[in-house]
């Protein structure tokens, strides 16, 4: 009984960090969006009332997940992972896909846009944590366990590329190695993959000039301060324009067409300006408290299928925020990853509550141990 209370009370915290998240992310959308609303769409609340129709889809679909029964996800999770996989091998297709700044990520379907990728987050740590728990005991062999794993992450990451979508690429493959090092699989294996894929990245970055042009503004971006290095500098400004206290919200001097994409991939530079280091420093704290939750709902669980997925959710939605925030301060290249659960993107926000979902399932599902 005590022990169910504990586990209560850790998923009650993690629920809670999660709603903060929310509710700051539709007071920043709508914050940073509104003058450019206003100016393309004639509604300063135009995305701010779309995130709202995401949300209220995103509640939708965590209740789904939250109450189906657990065998039943288990059972279906590769069928999942191989139609999330041909949802998005179809937006190589002209027909469908949709182009948004240079890549082929969404598919609008009788008007409706939507972005199959975020499926593969979900469906891709399902099918990892079931084929993992179904070789628990075999963990060392390479034929059988490490092959197989590469395969998968091999075919979903090339379907991903030649969208091409560089970033949920890396962010899948590290998620799907810490998911591996949690299971036990011999360490040697994941370190000389992830050695085998510092080339492979290079020589991805080299075939596409964008790419390489994204390493040298991340490097120097005052080298084209008007070109390559605007949006970069642009946000570096926001941030350090909020000092200490912020400049108060709403009263961001970016968001008028200083700093593009200040709603989504950008949206804590604005958070930064309007709130200061303060509520930076909440902002990341709620995150902080995400991951160390998580892990410790993963760690207590019986279930090996249920500790594998509620510990891939976890660390693929921090990673998404770490890249996030790196990005946004200018510690890594630009990489089109929204903050999860504050930036604007109602097919994000959609799975990652469904990935919340899961985890109440997994909650409630499984036994515990105090550990």
């Amino acid at each position: 009984m005590r022990l169910r209370k504990t586990i209560n009370a850790d998923l009650s915290m993690f629920l809670i960090s999660i709603t903060a998240l929310i509710i700051i992310g539709l007071i920043f959308i709508y914050s940073s969006s509104s003058i450019y609303a206003l100016e393309k769409f004639g509604s300063a609340s135009y995305f701010v009332k779309k995130q709202c129709i995401g949300l209220a889809l995103g509640i939708i679909a965590l209740l789904i997940a939250r109450f189906i029964p657990l065998d039943l996800i288990k059972h279906l999770s590769p069928w999942l992972f191989m139609g999330s996989l041909a949802l998005t091998s179809c937006t190589l297709l002209s027909r469908f896909s949709q182009n948004i700044h240079g890549s082929s990520r969404w598919l609008n379907i009788a008007g409706f846009g939507f972005q199959p990728s975020e499926l593969i987050k979900v469906s891709f740590v399902l099918y990892l944590a079931y084929f993992l728990s179904k070789r628990i005991n075999r963990a060392s062999s390479f034929i059988h366990n490490f092959l197989p794993f590469l395969c998968i992450l091999g075919v979903t990451s090339a379907i991903l590329l030649l969208q091409p979508d560089f970033g949920l690429t890396v962010t899948l493959t590290l998620t799907g190695c810490a998911m591996l090092f949690v299971a036990d699989f011999q360490t040697r294996n994941l370190l000389y993959t992830l050695l085998a894929l510092i080339p492979i990245a290079g020589t991805l970055i080299f075939l596409k000039p964008y790419r390489l042009k994204r390493i040298l503004t991340f490097l120097d971006p005052w080298a084209d301060p008007q070109g390559a290095g605007f949006q970069i500098i642009q946000s570096l400004i926001a941030i350090g324009s909020g000092r200490y206290s912020g400049l108060g919200i709403s009263h961001s001097k970016q968001k008028f067409f200083y700093l593009p994409m200040q709603h989504t991939d950008f949206i804590f530079s604005i958070i930064a300006e309007e709130t200061g280091f303060i509520g930076s420093c909440f902002l990341i704290l709620l995150l902080i408290i995400m991951l160390f939750v998580g892990y410790r709902i993963a760690w207590r669980m019986n279930d090996p299928f249920c500790i594998f997925a509620t510990f891939g959710f976890v660390t693929l939605m921090s990673l998404q925020a770490v890249i996030n925030l790196t990005v946004a301060t200018g510690l890594a290249p630009t990489k089109g990853i929204g903050l999860p659960f504050v930036s604007y993107g109602n097919t994000a926000l959609i799975c990652h509550l469904m990935m919340v979902g899961l985890i109440m399932n997994m909650v409630d599902s499984t036994s515990f141990d105090m550990r």
